[in-house]
């Protein structure tokens, strides 16, 4: 659909979207109630980024957007990505040389 030369999704779009939202919530609620042990946050996480890019992709209109615009939102998670990297390696370094003094 097109309005003013501005593409927009269609009502039965939209509304697949968020019934697949709902299930996708539904299957985060359902995880909860089940012990995968340390796989649990894994799969919460999985869920939650799905959801996240329905949101982006399709409330969001990145779909309808020039090409410029999903290649930044990549960037941005390779960026994110890397931080989250070079937090973690700092993090779990630390202990390797002990405390200086005792």
């Amino acid at each position: 659909m097109s309005t003013n030369g501005h593409q927009i999704a269609t009502v039965r779009t939209l509304v697949s979207v968020f019934l697949a939202l709902m299930v996708l919530t539904a299957a985060t609620t359902g995880i909860a109630f089940v012990n995968l042990g340390a796989g649990s946050t894994a799969v919460a996480l999985l869920i939650a980024g799905c959801k996240a890019a329905l949101v982006v992709w399709f409330f969001m209109n990145v779909r309808f957007n020039t090409r410029l615009t999903p290649v930044l939102i990549v960037a941005a998670i390779l960026f994110l990505g890397i931080l989250f990297s070079l937090t973690f390696v700092d993090y779990f370094s630390r202990g390797w040389y002990g405390v200086p003094g005792k």
